[in-house]
């Protein structure tokens, strides 16, 4: 079974099908997560808006994964409370009545009880909302994780089932039998250049926004399926929102959820809906997504931040599955979408962070059928992702940059041999993520990683001025301008 994409869609898919067994192999054109999977707003959610929207079977599942997840990668995933700060007489007994659905449909897997909060204690729970206007609150529980770092974790399960996960190698085509069938790839190493084939009984398409990009390498007149959304986040200081818990506000102007968290130090505020047309690898937030963040969090803290309080800023792209014509994409459905095209070529699209195992598992389950493989039952829903590597405080990722530069060569070491980084930006975004709490803080640390890696992997001067530079060009991007 070959898997192309390296995000949660197809970690998660490669695992599965490793852990029963199958013969596995996953290629990642660029590093692992790094498009959607890496720009998450780092929650693992049963999804309260779509609660709104009546989908009940996606909140049923997406409660569920989140229980298992939690038990799981408990060293990854950490339950964190919510309020949702109300203004009208009627917030509270209409937030609270749906919030306790959530519970009810959590049932053993639930996190704790919803609470309807005073005034005072509102403002106790969350000291830096906004007091005025507010008459109390609801709280309630989800789940935290660090995307990037569950996806490391993931890749490492592929490979202690028996299966590889290979970053930086780019499939260039599909290869067919003589009858029209999928029976492979041919894929190029990006470092060293030299192109190479894999053959397989089946081939899955997880590629996130680039889904049809590689459906039209499959078939050059397969309709689209994909309508791409950027949902945008920034990064303020912790003074913003200094306690443990996380704001909600379940409907800002353009009728999205609306959240503050905090994370690793910091506060990410996030996220909006834009529909886009084109899918770059590294998206960038627009100004008018920015301001309008801006001006919503202005309205439920007390401090009102301003673009010179943003320390980072990020966008990332959904691969939503289309609805109808005219639908707008923060209506379309999170859940997801398995096809097989006439070839064999199997294709899982939509869904989201939190329920990637239950993608997988229905993804393997098809799989197996259309490669004609024995069937084997899974059993990711037990399967521990255990301690991969280094935590993040222990490479500094708190208030302060690296703790020391002794800390930062053992962590950089373990990163270039145990998760496969390959470049200053995969340790810096995402084996650490330092790039998306503190952008400018971040560019002076890059020359000692380069010169690090440089000494691990055999580089020259050449290239540790190429990454420096690489990477200093990416930051620039997550600075808010002006």
């Amino acid at each position: 079974m070959l898997v192309i994409g390296g995000g949660a869609t197809g970690l998660g898919t490669a695992l599965d099908a490793a852990s029963r067994g199958y013969r596995t192999v996953l290629l990642e054109q660029h590093d692992f997560a790094k498009a959607t999977s890496s720009r998450s707003t780092k929650l693992i959610h049963g999804g309260v808006r779509y609660l709104r929207q009546g989908n009940l079977a996606l909140v049923r599942d997406s409660l569920r994964e989140r229980g298992l997840l939690l038990k799981n990668a408990a060293h990854l995933v950490h339950k964190l409370p919510f309020v949702v700060p109300c203004h009208a007489w009627s917030d509270k007994p209409f937030y609270g009545i749906g919030l306790k659905l959530y519970d009810a449909l959590a049932g053993s897997l639930g996190l704790g009880d919803t609470e309807l909060l005073s005034r005072d204690a509102a403002l106790a729970r969350v000291p830096g909302v906004r007091a005025e206007g507010l008459r109390g609150g609801v709280l309630y529980w989800d789940a935290q994780f660090d995307d990037t770092r569950l996806a490391i974790a993931l890749a490492q399960g592929v490979f202690n089932h028996g299966g590889f996960a290979l970053n930086y190698t780019r499939v260039e085509s599909l290869l067919k039998t003589a009858d029209g069938r999928v029976c492979g790839v041919a894929a190029r190493d990006a470092e060293s250049g030299p192109e190479f084939e894999v053959n397989a009984r089946v081939v899955v398409n997880a590629t996130g926004v680039f889904t049809d990009t590689m459906r039209r390498l499959d078939d050059a007149g397969a309709a689209p399926m994909i309508a791409a959304s950027q949902g945008a986040h920034v990064v303020l200081p912790r003074e913003f929102l200094p306690g443990d818990c996380a704001l909600m506000v379940p409907k800002t102007d353009d009728g999205r959820v609306l959240f503050a968290i905090p994370w690793h130090g910091r506060v990410v505020v996030g996220t909006t809906d834009t529909p886009v047309n084109a899918t770059p690898l590294e998206p960038r937030p627009l100004a008018v997504e920015v301001e309008f963040l801006l001006l919503h969090a202005a309205k439920y803290l007390a401090k009102a931040p301003t673009k010179h309080d943003v320390l980072s800023t990020w966008a990332g792209l959904r691969p939503l599955v289309k609805g109808g014509s005219g639908t707008a994409t923060s209506r379309l459905s999170r859940d997801h979408t398995l096809v097989v095209s006439r070839s064999g070529l199997v294709t899982i699209a939509g869904g989201k962070w939190t329920t990637y195992r239950k993608m997988a598992q229905d993804t393997v389950d098809r799989t197996a059928e259309v490669g004609g493989l024995a069937r084997r039952e899974c059993v990711t829903a037990g399967l521990g992702l255990g301690e991969c590597g280094v935590r993040s405080a222990e490479c500094g990722m708190g208030e302060s940059a690296f703790a020391s530069a002794a800390s930062v060569e053992t962590c950089v070491r373990h990163m270039v041999w145990n998760e496969m980084a390959r470049t200053v930006e995969d340790v810096l975004s995402r084996r650490t993520r330092h790039l998306l709490l503190d952008a400018r803080a971040t560019v002076t640390l890059a020359p000692m990683v380069a010169a690090m890696m440089a000494r691990e992997l055999g580089r020259d001067s050449k290239w540790e001025a190429e990454q420096v530079t690489a990477f200093g060009e990416l930051a620039a991007g997550y600075v808010v301008a002006g």
